[in-house]
């Protein structure tokens, strides 16, 4: 994180904290973002043994959310910060639900990856490849927007949630239309179905990271404003 916008302590082990705080969420972002991708894989290349590892792993993201919230409840009481610390501790608050809710979405992938087990033929995969790629994307932008307070990234990656929902839209006609032309393939198109779901919760899991990141930079709850609203007010505030 870019330090200008933390604030220095008296309190050499409150600086230590927060940026400990900090890191805290970067480390179990990276878990999540881990997860997410070995769950596409899994679920693409039909690799079983990936999509088990996956869903067995589940529990250090629940393990890091539970500890993360212990250290800002823990934070909140003995510090008592203020302004933009607590802005802060409540961006972290705030961001490690929906960063449990990435890893949960992930082991739901995973679980339909086990399901089909290969049995799927490939052209089943090419679309939600490319979405899987696009959601990864954007919770990466999204990660590193909160590792560098990147307001105009944060912007950028809120915008990127509408073509996600148009592509899984697009996704799910087409296979449809599989399964009106192969009734026989239902089962299986529906996993892929609800795997594209799980990657469209994704995208909306990241919006609400950046979100997050918005109200603790500028004091500003962003989740009910337009991507345009959000531009201007920022071209006004700078």
């Amino acid at each position: 994180m870019d330090n200008e916008l933390i604030q220095h302590h008296i309190s050499q082990q409150f600086n230590k904290e927060l940026a400990e705080l900090r890191n805290q969420v970067l480390g179990m972002g990276g878990l999540v973002e881990e997860q997410l991708t070995n769950a596409i894989i899994a679920l693409t290349t039909h690799n079983y043994q990936l999509a088990k590892q996956v869903y067995s792993e589940d529990y250090k993201v629940n393990a890091l959310e539970v500890t993360i919230d212990e250290e800002s409840t823990r934070i909140l009481a003995i510090r008592q910060p203020t302004a933009r610390d607590l802005r802060l501790v409540m961006a972290v608050i705030k961001t490690i639900p929906d960063l449990e809710r990435i890893g949960d979405q992930a082991e739901r992938i995973a679980q339909m990856a086990l399901q089909i087990q290969g049995e799927a033929e490939s052209k089943y995969f090419v679309a939600i490849r490319h979405l899987g790629e696009q959601v990864q994307q954007m919770l990466h932008n999204a990660l590193d927007a909160f590792a560098r307070v990147d307001v105009e990234m944060a912007l950028r990656v809120m915008d990127e949630d509408w073509k996600v929902d148009q592509e899984c839209e697009n996704i799910n006609r087409q296979l449809i239309t599989y399964m009106i032309a192969e009734p026989r393939t239902i089962p299986i198109v529906l996993n892929i179905m609800w795997s594209a779901r799980a990657l469209e919760r994704v995208a909306d899991h990241s919006r609400n990271i950046c979100e997050y990141l918005i109200y603790f930079v500028k004091g500003k709850d962003v989740r009910h404003i337009s991507s345009v609203e959000q531009m201007e007010s920022q071209k006004s505030d700078d």
